[in-house]
C-alpha cells in the first residue's frame, strides 16, 4: 500500500486520537476550526496499540520521515497519559463520568426511554392495583414477605437508629445487592434480550406491589421518607442497566452488516461503559441509602426535598452533561 493510501485510509482515526489526547492534556482546541469527534477516552489503550501496529507499518516500508514523526509524536503522547500513575487513572474516570458516560446515554435515548417505560409503567400500573386491592401483592410476595415488609415500615421502627457500623455493614449489603441486580439485567439481554426485560418488568412490579400495600396501609411517611433521597439514582441505574442489555439482545437479533459475533463484541463493549456509569450511580444511591435515608432524625420535609433535588441532578446529568464537548 502506497503512503497516501495509508494515511488517507487513518487519518480519521489519527485525528480522532489527537483530539482525545488534547483533552486528556488540557488543551483547548483551536476555535472556529472544524475538530473531530474525540475517541472516548476508555478506548484510549486500544487505539493505542493499534496506532503503535501503524507506527511499526509505516517505518516497516519507509514511509516519509514527517509521518513517522507525526505517529512517534502521538504515541509518546498517548504513553505519557496511560502510564503516568494514579493519578492519570483516576483523571480518565473523571473525564469518563463527567462527560464520556452521559454523552453515551443520550446517544442510546431510544433505548432508554423504552426501557423507562418497561419499568415506570408496570411499576405505576401495579402500585395503583394493589393500593385499591391489598391483596393483590400476595401473587407476587410470600405471606411471610409480607408480614416483614409491615413490621420494616412500623412507625415504632422510627424511634430506632442503627449504629454506624449497622450503617457500614448495610451499605456493602446495598451495593451488593444493587450492583447484583444491575448486572444481572444486563447479562440477561445475551437472551434476546428476553432476559432485560424480564428483568425490567419484574422489578417494576415488585416495587410498584410494595409502594402500593404501604401506602394502603398507611405507612407512607416511614417508607418514603426512606426512598426519597436514594430513588433517583437506583432508579435511573435499573434502567440503564436494562439499555446496556438490550443492547446485547439487538446485536443478536439484528447484527446488521456484521457478523453476529463482531455485532455481540461491539455492543457488549458499549454496554460495559453504560454498566460502569450505572455501577457508579447505584453505588451512590447505596451509600445515601445506608446512611442518609435510615436516619430517622432528619425531617421528613428536608428528606423530601433532597429527594426532588436528586432527581433534578440525574435530569440535568443526564441530558446537558458533555455537551460542549466536541
Amino acid at each position: 500500500m502506497k503512503q497516501r493510501q495509508f494515511e488517507r485510509r487513518h487519518s480519521a482515526e489519527w485525528q480522532a486520537f489527537a483530539a482525545r489526547l488534547e483533552r486528556l492534556e488540557r488543551r483547548s482546541p483551536l476555535k472556529n476550526l472544524p475538530q473531530p469527534a474525540p475517541l472516548p477516552v476508555l478506548e484510549l489503550p486500544a487505539a493505542y496499540r493499534q496506532l503503535c501496529q501503524q507506527l511499526a507499518i509505516a517505518r516497516s516500508r519507509c514511509y516519509s520521515n514527517a509521518l513517522n514523526a507525526r505517529l512517534n509524536q502521538l504515541a509518546l503522547r498517548a504513553y505519557q497519559q496511560l502510564y503516568r500513575g494514579p493519578q492519570g487513572r483516576w483523571q480518565a474516570m473523571l473525564q469518563f463520568l463527567s462527560t464520556d458516560f452521559p454523552q453515551r446515554v443520550r446517544a442510546n435515548a431510544g433505548l432508554f426511554w423504552l426501557c423507562a417505560a418497561l419499568f415506570y409503567l408496570p411499576l405505576l400500573g401495579m402500585g395503583l392495583a394493589v393500593y385499591q386491592a391489598p391483596e393483590l401483592i400476595y401473587s407476587l410476595l410470600a405471606p411471610e414477605r409480607v408480614t416483614d415488609l409491615e413490621a420494616m415500615y412500623a412507625p415504632g421502627q422510627a424511634a430506632v437508629d442503627r449504629a454506624a457500623s449497622s450503617d457500614l455493614a448495610m451499605f456493602g449489603y446495598y451495593i451488593r445487592n444493587n450492583i447484583g441486580l444491575g448486572f444481572r439485567t444486563f447479562a440477561g439481554g445475551i437472551l434476546l434480550g428476553i432476559g432485560a426485560v424480564f428483568m425490567l418488568l419484574l422489578n417494576g412490579l415488585f416495587i410498584g406491589a410494595v409502594s402500593g400495600y404501604l401506602t394502603a396501609k398507611g405507612l407512607t411517611e416511614t417508607f418514603y421518607t426512606f426512598v426519597a433521597g436514594h430513588g433517583a439514582f437506583e432508579l435511573t441505574g435499573i434502567v440503564l442497566a436494562g439499555v446496556a442489555g438490550l443492547k446485547l439482545g439487538w446485536a443478536v437479533v439484528a447484527p446488521g452488516r456484521w457478523s453476529r459475533s463482531a455485532a455481540l463484541r461491539q455492543a457488549a463493549s458499549d454496554g460495559v461503559r453504560l454498566i460502569l456509569g450505572m455501577t457508579a450511580l447505584l453505588t451512590l444511591a447505596a451509600f445515601i441509602e445506608a446512611f442518609w435515608s435510615s436516619n430517622h432524625a432528619i425531617p421528613a420535609e428536608i428528606k423530601y426535598t433532597v429527594g426532588g433535588i436528586g432527581w433534578l441532578l440525574i435530569i440535568l446529568y443526564l441530558s446537558r452533561a458533555g455537551r460542549d464537548v466536541a
